[in-house]
């Protein structure tokens, strides 16, 4: 069985435990707007881009409160709590290191395709991902869309030199899961927050501990039979 030609890793949720600290700081947010955050707002918060995310808590708030504010100061804000956050400590996933140490072992090229600012990404990297060699890191400010667009997964492929199908994306959200499966590329889906809906194209594991190269590479391979 033939390795995929790369492995495109989603950030938050995903590699690092940053799902909740978003949680936490789009709270914050809302509850300045005067909204309390709740589990009806979780498919607009959990996986979404910063400005989609502002966009929701505009909406949502009473009428008046957000009146005056535009939805790039909401995101702005949401950006500096998050950062603060992640900046304080973000713990990796359980199995991102085994794994991605097997990656490099068999010399498996992988990157970092995330719908986080530029500003968190690096964060990240510089952190608690520091010494991971990722071939490059994309970010929401690096396409024109990101998540759940096909956008940032088409351009990953692209910078591999790679076509999208040989190319297996891990992903935790509903969101990244459509955004990589709508760029063409099969996905490893290892939900944390919210449900992952099945399809053809998906394959799911609990937890990264219970993923390792044969895994993707069948990724690969059984997306090939699917779609022959």
């Amino acid at each position: 069985m033939n390795p995929p030609a790369a492995v495109l890793f989603d950030m938050d949720g995903t590699l690092v435990d940053t799902e909740v600290l978003w949680w936490e700081a789009t709270a914050e947010v809302a509850a300045s707007l005067g909204h309390r955050l709740g589990d009806a707002d979780a498919p607009e918060v959990v996986g979404r881009a910063v400005e989609d995310t502002a966009a929701h808590l505009i909406r949502v708030s009473p009428p008046g409160a957000a009146m005056s504010l535009r939805a790039t100061s909401v995101a702005a804000a949401l950006t500096s709590l998050f950062h603060e956050r992640v900046e304080a400590g973000a713990p990796l996933r359980p199995g991102v290191r085994r794994l991605l140490d097997e990656l490099e072992r068999h010399r498996v090229p992988f990157a970092l395709v995330s719908a986080s600012p530029r500003i968190v990404v690096d964060s990240v990297v510089s952190g608690v991902l520091a010494e991971v060699p990722f071939s490059f890191t994309l970010s929401a400010d690096d396409t024109v869309r990101t998540k759940p667009h096909p956008d940032p997964y088409r351009a990953a492929a692209e910078r591999f030199g790679a076509a999208p199908g040989a190319c297996v994306a891990v992903e935790d959200s509903p969101d990244g899961s459509a955004s990589a499966q709508a760029a063409g590329c099969p996905v490893l889906v290892v939900p944390s927050l919210l449900p992952v809906p099945a399809s053809a194209g998906r394959v799911f594991a609990d937890s990264l501990e219970d993923v390792d190269l044969a895994m993707l590479s069948r990724c690969v391979s059984d997306a090939r039979r699917g779609s022959g």
